[in-house]
């Protein structure tokens, strides 16, 4: 009886332990993920750090911020879309892109794109 009772205190002791370091690791990544996001929204660096290359964008009259992020992101301006729009929500350039056809450079971060996408006409640089 006793062999039983000692050898099922073992077998849940070990599981404890089992899931305490699950649970550690998974919180572990999770926070490291979250810390490399959050640092990104506000310190990104452009997607070339010399010269780049001048890339002629189109924002339609009923755009999202989701829609400019992911064309941003398929021509290479951005590395990501998620990034970019929590990014412009942040910025105090929120709600204030306009529609328009707009030269960006690779070598330019997320803000200065959107300062460019959201200025008025003859404010352009």
């Amino acid at each position: 009886m006793k062999a039983k009772y000692l050898i099922g205190a073992v077998f849940e002791t070990v599981i404890k332990g089992v899931l305490l370091v699950f649970i550690v690791i998974f919180v572990y990544r999770t926070a490291m993920a979250a810390y490399d996001f959050g640092y990104s929204v506000f310190a990104e660096e452009a997607v070339s750090r010399s010269g780049g290359r001048i890339i002629t964008v189109s924002i339609a009259e009923d755009y999202t911020v989701r829609g400019v992020a992911e064309m941003l992101a398929e021509k290479g301006l951005i590395r990501d879309a998620n990034l970019f729009v929590v990014q412009e929500l942040l910025s105090k350039h929120h709600d204030k892109l306009k529609p328009g056809i707009y030269d960006l450079s690779t070598a330019m971060t997320a803000e200065e794109m959107m300062a460019v996408m959201s200025a008025e006409a003859g404010e352009e640089e």
